[in-house]
């Protein structure tokens, strides 16, 4: 008896930390009494709608849910200084810079269900620039919470806007909100395209225009 409590502890001990989307390990966001509050708010849902949540294939489930909050809303946890890690770099370089089809996901704030698509990104540097995976790293800290598409394209301009203090920031994002496709309206190729146009990019047609041609060129044909 007492050798399996000892192994029960040190099986507990040794539970893999949560991995993030980027594949670094990453913060739990829910304490341990709001992942039982969520947990326990599911039980009541599957209750509700007829289902038995003791059942075999159910019975984890709350637990589940649960914890994949964690994984979803884990734009909440991270710290802009730790992801970007000094990578700002003084180059002589006065031309666009355009990262394209960043895919990502998130979730609606309205109805907690999904949206994702591409998000694209570029800028005019004026004394540095950026490295290259912050971008999409930059994208996925605001796609990882509840969210609406037009905040979340207006947050990733402004965002890189003040870090990287460019001559403008250009960002278009579009996608497809299952709110729209597997509830209400039930328009199964129905998009959504915004976009945040800062600086240059808002105040030169030829700045914009140029950002708009790399986009569509030989990338996502949604654009």
């Amino acid at each position: 008896m007492p050798e399996k409590t000892r192994k029960k502890s040190t099986n507990k001990k040794s539970a893999r930390p949560a991995i993030g989307s980027n594949g670094a390990h990453r913060s739990q966001i829910l304490s341990d009494e709001c992942r039982e509050v969520v947990a326990n708010s599911v039980r009541h849902i599957l209750n509700a709608v007829g289902e038995d949540p003791s059942r075999n294939g159910l019975a984890g489930t709350p637990d589940r849910v649960a914890r994949m909050y964690d994984e979803l809303l884990e734009g909440y946890s991270v710290d802009p200084e730790a992801m970007l890690n000094n990578a700002l770099f003084d180059v002589e370089y006065d031309q666009m810079v355009v990262v394209k089809d960043i895919e990502f996901y998130s979730m609606c704030e309205h109805h907690m269900i999904p949206f994702f698509g591409y998000a694209h990104v570029g800028y005019l540097p004026d004394a540095q620039v950026i490295g290259l995976s912050k971008i999409p790293r930059l994208v996925e800290m605001f796609a990882r919470r509840l969210q609406v598409q037009e905040r979340m394209t207006h947050q990733v301009a402004t965002f890189l806007e003040d870090l990287v203090r460019p001559l403008g920031v250009g960002v278009v994002v579009e996608a497809t909100h299952l709110c729209a496709v597997m509830r209400g309206v039930k328009k199964h190729h129905t998009r959504m395209i915004t976009s945040a146009m800062l600086g240059d990019f808002r105040n030169n047609i030829s700045t914009r225009e140029e950002f708009m041609a790399h986009i569509r060129h030989g990338g996502n044909p949604g654009l």
